[in-house]
């Protein structure tokens, strides 16, 4: 077994509202942080160089993984150009911007990546308050995965989801408590259709994110006027 180093975690980054607001977290956190990005066939690839710009302003090492086959695997919107994406999530099964194994496939690799730097800690940005019906999302899949990635390294790995329990009014907060409010709203890429800052404002991603925004906007007004 490694000798692991406790005070440096690896963030899983995409250069998104979730995940920025994750990173600038795991800055708090931890003396030293790094931002892996993952090129798995999305249509939006432009959001592994918002990452990187974003991870060079912050400070953090930075680096680029590409997984195309993960969006050769299965039939979804993100990689596929032909497939018109869900608007809204369908009542019978997934949305059709499930990636299957998407998680799965970008944690296991992280882990690898991180073991071979002596990191321990890996950060992500799942949530299951506004899962979107993903079922890599949720926190039983998380703390499996982290007991597999355990047992499969000999490691202890230790996997941190800063937002599983808050939904996106309660990310733009804890963005605005880590003072990068301005530079996740007008920087990061959630747009599903690859557009940055407020997106294309009817794409699911982008409707969450605004509707998120909007009630923290709210809530910061009433309580500034107290």
């Amino acid at each position: 077994m490694l000798e692991m180093n406790k005070e440096t975690a690896l963030v899983v980054f995409s250069g998104g509202q979730d995940s920025t607001t994750c990173l600038y977290w795991a800055i708090r956190q931890f003396k030293e942080v790094y931002a892996l990005s993952f090129i798995y066939g999305q249509k939006h690839q432009n959001e592994v160089e918002i990452a990187r710009e974003i991870a060079k302003e912050a400070g953090v090492r930075f680096d680029v993984m590409d997984v195309s086959f993960i969006g050769k695997l299965g039939q979804n919107s993100l990689t596929n150009p032909s497939i018109e994406m869900d608007q809204a999530k369908p009542d019978d099964s997934f949305p059709n911007t499930f990636v299957p194994g998407r998680n799965l496939f970008f944690l296991s690799i992280a882990a690898v990546y991180a073991r071979e730097r002596k990191i321990n800690h890996l950060v992500t940005g799942v949530s299951q308050t506004d899962f979107s019906g993903y079922p890599d999302c949720r926190d039983a899949f998380i703390k499996s995965l982290n007991v597999t990635l355990n047992l499969a390294m000999d490691e202890q790995f230790v996997i941190h989801t800063p937002l599983m329990w808050i939904d996106k009014c309660e990310t733009w907060a804890l963005a605005d408590e880590l003072g990068v409010l301005d530079l996740v709203k007008n920087r990061t890429l959630t747009c599903y259709n690859g557009i940055p800052g407020d997106g294309c404002g009817h794409c699911p991603s982008c409707k969450l994110r605004r509707e998120g925004y909007e009630k923290y906007m709210m809530l910061k007004y009433v309580a500034e006027k107290r």
